[in-house]
């Protein structure tokens, strides 16, 4: 029996930026701003409504995670700052950089206050940022903002976007030149990172693929910050499953376990080279296993969806066909990966999970020669020719693989700028028919010729 190497110290490469305040400071219009899109993430509790907003930010070439901590609705003061704290307190101890905003409308509040309080009390850069400071006179009112004493203070207004660039600058120096992967010594690994809900049995797929052979595993566990990294090295497969189950509740904080779990399964995806979403069979997936498994798309991991606790679901016939059916329906646009029905308890076809994690892997890895690509898809193209545009008459002359980390093809041709979404959809169909990209998302360029 081969046993697994000796420990490894591994660490995030990811960088996360919380940004936190108190309701209607433009917090969200500010995250909108960075992302030129919403991803929202609802959670109903009695008396509390929460929107978050998680999603990856660009700025000079560098990348970051962002999280909205998002407000709250209630009728109760109590419950009010309770959950505004209680979001800061994991903001503090989650991310790497926190921006706080405040409001120069409205002034210094008591809630503001307090939040300073403990951020000023915080190790992690706290950027103060004064928001709707859109006229010489708010910029003279909000000197008053001075008086929190934090160091880095930035004023700017998140609807017309003034003030940003400076601050973005100052939080991406934060960013190292050279953001190496410190998982080097693991270097052509697969990394498989275990993601999804609380409760839907990530610790216990973790503990029935390595649990019976104690001896062929090395757990690995960093500060709070850090998920647990298992490496397996055995039958002559060897891998690393970054498990974001390791959440364990402090005394001091009754942490919100929810906003934990997300925010580590972002950092876990940073690490991955394929997710494995663990999806609950009775509940199906939900708004914030769509949004995770969007921004793994976007992040181009390989993904494999485990619908787990299949054991207890009434079967008919058709079952798992319809039940897959609406799944990739909900998936789509890539509804084109793998969806295993799985029984963590029974030790029903878990095994199967890392052989189709492997497979995704490969097809993660897969380049394609650019014969066989220009073979194949001017074929299609000449069997389906770009719509005309404005007059013009689209031509698609070569294509080829680029030397990316995800699989991205390029497409040159005549008018790059009028390839439109529904040909774009044909010709990454085209592509999923003839070659098994199944499980990764694939990036379409058009160049000009």
């Amino acid at each position: 029996m081969q046993r697994a190497h000796c420990p490894l110290s591994i660490f995030f490469m990811s960088f996360t930026v919380a940004i936190t305040g108190r309701p209607n400071v433009g917090k969200s219009t500010f995250f909108n701003r960075l992302l030129e899109q919403r991803k929202a993430i609802v959670d109903d509790m009695s008396g509390v409504t929460r929107d978050r907003q998680y999603g990856v930010a660009e700025w000079i070439g560098k990348t970051f995670n962002v999280i909205d901590t998002g407000g709250f609705v209630s009728n109760s003061d109590d419950i009010f700052e309770r959950e505004i704290r209680k979001q800061v307190h994991i903001a503090i101890e989650e991310a790497n950089a926190i921006i706080f905003m405040v409001d120069a409308a409205t002034g210094i509040s008591n809630l503001d206050e307090s939040m300073s309080e403990m951020l000023r009390r915080s190790t992690k850069p706290v950027f103060l940022v004064v928001n709707k400071v859109d006229n010489h006179t708010r910029l003279l009112e909000a000197s008053e903002f001075y008086s929190m004493g934090f160091e880095n203070i930035f004023f700017l207004s998140s609807i017309s976007g003034s003030g940003t660039g400076e601050l973005l600058d100052a939080l991406v120096a934060l960013i190292p030149e050279d953001n190496v992967d410190a998982n080097a010594a693991l270097e052509g690994i697969p990394k498989f990172a275990i993601i999804g809900q609380p409760n839907v049995g990530k610790s216990s797929l973790l503990n029935a693929l390595v649990g019976t052979e104690r001896t062929i595993v090395s757990d690995i566990a960093g500060t709070t910050r850090d998920t647990i990294h298992t490496h397996y090295n055995l039958f002559n497969k060897e891998f690393v499953l970054i498990d974001t189950a390791g959440i364990r509740r402090k005394n001091k904080v009754n942490e919100d376990l929810e906003f934990y779990s997300v925010i580590r399964a972002i950092k876990a995806m940073d690490e991955a080279d394929v997710c494995l979403l663990l999806l609950d069979a009775g509940k199906g997936i939900t708004a914030q296993d769509l949004s995770i498994f969007s921004m793994a798309a976007k992040k181009g991991k390989g993904i494999v969806v485990l619908v787990n606790k299949w054991d207890l679901i009434e079967k008919e016939t058709n079952t798992a066909r319809d039940y897959e059916k609406d799944l990739k329906q909900r998936l789509a646009p890539l509804s084109d990966v793998p969806i295993l029905f799985i029984s963590v308890t029974e030790k029903q076809r878990i095994f199967q999970c890392i052989e189709m994690g492997l497979k995704v892997y490969e097809n993660k890895l897969r380049k394609v020669p650019t014969s066989k690509l220009n073979e194949v898809m001017l074929k299609a193209i000449e069997s389906y020719r770009p719509p005309v545009v404005r007059g013009n008459s689209v031509s698609i002359k070569y294509v080829t693989q680029l030397p990316t980390h995800t699989p991205s093809i390029a497409f040159f041709c005549n008018y790059p700028d009028d390839i439109k979404t529904p040909y774009r959809n044909y010709l990454e169909n085209k592509l999923r028919e003839n070659f098994d990209f199944s499980g990764i998302p694939i990036r379409l360029f058009f160049r000009k010729k």
